[in-house]
């Protein structure tokens, strides 16, 4: 064999060698990963399960000692205190919460998981449905998985809509001011329009009466003031308890 054909084959040895320890560190990654998702997977699924009846033992022994817990309403709660509000449901309640979704970013002994959630309850006879979305970072030690951070968000929907008179509808049609702004109502057939002077107008759905959401924006309600003769004199733009105040301008003074 020539010294040219003798390199070119210990070249082309190095290449092959090089490319399968690839491969295989790619393989034993996502196995790693594969085989991280399955187990949070199956913990997160217990831990789910454990609310109803107010399990902590199953809490406990997944929390790491300095675990913070941040609820659906936005408490933030270190471990301890979590666990001590940790109790079963009423008397009269009954429900269950089942993995919807689920996704595992891992980094070294670092999981990153977001997973959806179903819950199904019977509050004294009514079914009552919610959904939730969790965030979450896992710890792995000696081969033993903690829980460090839960972030539960409560997801929001639409309200269901009602149906409103004509006479309704017309009360609400007119303009409206906050500062500078304008916002113009109006009524199309059997429902309203509404949205900034200049700009495209979205449909206004009725949750009740004097209270008003667009589709699709469940953090936002428009509601309506009248003055003393019944009709109606503004409303307030609120989002999350925070109102942005618009007053009706033209047509007769209350």
């Amino acid at each position: 064999m020539s010294r040219f054909h003798a390199l070119l084959v210990l070249v082309l040895g190095c290449i092959c060698t090089n490319v399968h320890g690839q491969v295989g560190a790619s393989a034993t990654a996502t196995k790693t990963a594969a085989e991280a998702e399955r187990t949070l997977h199956e913990k997160d699924q217990v831990l789910l399960d454990a609310f109803a009846p107010g399990d902590r033992k199953v809490w406990e022994a997944a929390l790491a000692p300095n675990a913070v817990y941040v609820d659906e309403n936005g408490e933030v709660m270190q471990r301890d205190r979590f666990l001590k509000q940790l109790t079963p449901l009423p008397a009269g309640s009954s429900g269950h919460i089942k993995i919807d979704s689920y996704r595992l970013t891992l980094d070294g002994d670092i999981a990153i998981v977001i997973h959806t959630d179903a819950e199904e309850e019977n509050y004294h006879g009514q079914l009552l449905n919610a959904r939730y979305l969790t965030t979450e970072t896992w710890k792995q030690n000696d081969g033993d998985w903690k829980l460090l951070c839960v972030h539960a968000y409560a997801v929001l929907r639409d309200p269901p809509e009602v149906s409103l008179s004509a006479g309704d509808l017309d009360g609400y049609a007119g303009r409206y001011t906050a500062g500078d702004l304008v916002y113009v109502i109006r009524r199309e057939d059997d429902h309203l329009v509404g949205g900034r002077e200049g700009k495209q107008a979205v449909r206004l759905s009725a949750e009740v009466r004097d209270v008003l959401f667009v589709k699709g924006q469940p953090r936002s309600r428009k509601v309506f003031e009248r003055g003393p003769s019944g009709r109606v004199i503004g409303f307030r733009d609120r989002r999350e308890g925070v109102d942005v105040v618009w007053k009706r301008v033209g047509g007769s003074a209350e």
